[in-house]
C-alpha cells in the first residue's frame, strides 16, 4: 500500500512521505534521511531505534518541525508541516505537540505544579483542573505538587516533565531519550507511566531511544540505519530489539572496515 493510501486508510497521527534530509553540500553532504515513508497511528506508543548517526533523532526533529526537510512532506492533522512558516510551526508546537526531553528541563525556582502548568502560563491560559488532577493521579504526583525539582528524585522529575508535556492535551508527544539520565528502576517507572498515558489517556507517543528494554514498552518499534527504516516490529521484545540493533551495528562496522579477502 502506498504511504498516501496508508494515511487515508488508517487513524494516522503524523506521517512522513518521501522525506529527505541532507546536511552540507557537494562531497561533504550527509544524507541523514533517505526518502523515508512512515505513518504513526493515533493512540499508539512507537519507539524509534538505531545506532548513533542512523537518523533516528533527525527524523524526530524533522517530524516535529524543529528541523526543516530537504524534500518530501510531513502530514499532521491534514496539514503539510513542510509548507508552514516559523510562526505557524511555533503555534502548532505550543498547542498540538508535546515534548519530553532527556534532561527534564524543569525550572528550579518553581514547584512541580507550576512547572506542569508552565506551557499554559506562558500562553496566558488557565489549566483544566479536571485534566490536571487526572494527570497527577495517573503519574503518581499528587503528594509532590508543592515540591521543587531539587526535592524530587530523577524519576519524579521526569514524571513532572511528562505531565507538563500532556497538560495542553496535545495530539502528539515526542520523547527524546526520556530515560537517558535515569537509573534502571526510575526508567522502568517512567516507561510504565508513558505506556499508561497511551492506554488510559489515549495519548500518541513517539519515543527515540537507544535502549532495547525501553523499546519493549512500546506497541511498535522502528529500527533506523543509514537514514532508512530497516525493521518495523509490532509488540517488540527487548531481546528482539537487541538482536536487530546488534545486527545493524555489525553491518555498519563491516561497511567502514570491510573484511580483507585472503590471498
Amino acid at each position: 500500500m502506498d504511504i498516501r493510501d496508508t494515511i487515508k486508510a488508517t487513524n494516522t497521527a503524523i506521517a512522513a512521505v518521501d522525506l529527505v534530509k541532507d546536511y552540507g553540500s557537494g562531497n561533504n553532504t550527509v544524507h541523514a534521511l533517505r526518502g523515508v515513508n512512515v505513518a504513526f497511528e493515533k493512540g499508539k506508543f512507537t519507539a524509534i531505534m538505531g545506532p548513533s548517526g542512523s537518523g533516528k533523532s533527525t527524523l524526530m526533529h524533522t517530524l516535529a518541525g524543529l528541523d526543516s526537510a530537504t524534500s518530501g512532506h510531513i502530514m499532521f492533522d491534514g496539514k503539510d508541516l513542510t509548507r508552514m512558516n516559523d510562526d505557524q510551526l511555533t503555534l502548532l508546537r505550543r498547542h498540538q505537540i508535546g515534548f519530553i526531553f532527556q534532561s527534564f528541563n524543569l525550572l528550579p525556582m518553581f514547584t512541580a505544579e507550576q512547572n506542569i502548568v508552565m506551557p499554559l502560563t506562558l500562553a496566558g491560559e488557565k489549566p483544566d483542573r479536571q485534566w490536571l488532577n487526572l494527570l497527577v493521579e495517573t503519574l503518581g504526583l499528587k503528594e509532590r505538587l508543592n515540591h521543587r525539582p531539587n526535592e524530587l528524585s530523577g524519576g519524579q522529575q521526569q514524571r513532572v516533565a511528562i505531565a507538563r508535556a500532556l497538560i495542553t492535551k496535545p495530539q502528539l508527544v515526542f520523547a527524546d531519550e526520556p530515560t537517558g539520565n535515569l537509573d534502571s528502576v526510575s526508567s522502568a517507572e517512567v516507561l510504565s507511566f508513558l505506556k499508561r498515558s497511551v492506554n488510559e489517556l489515549g495519548q500518541t507517543i513517539i519515543m527515540v531511544t537507544h535502549d532495547a528494554v525501553a523499546a519493549s514498552y512500546a506497541d511498535r518499534a522502528i529500527v533506523f540505519a543509514d537514514g532508512q527504516i530497516v525493521a518495523d516490529v509490532d509488540q517488540p521484545s527487548a531481546e528482539q530489539m537487541n538482536d536487530l540493533l546488534m545486527k545493524e551495528r555489525e553491518s555498519a562496522t563491516q561497511t567502514i572496515y570491510p573484511a580483507r579477502h585472503a590471498g
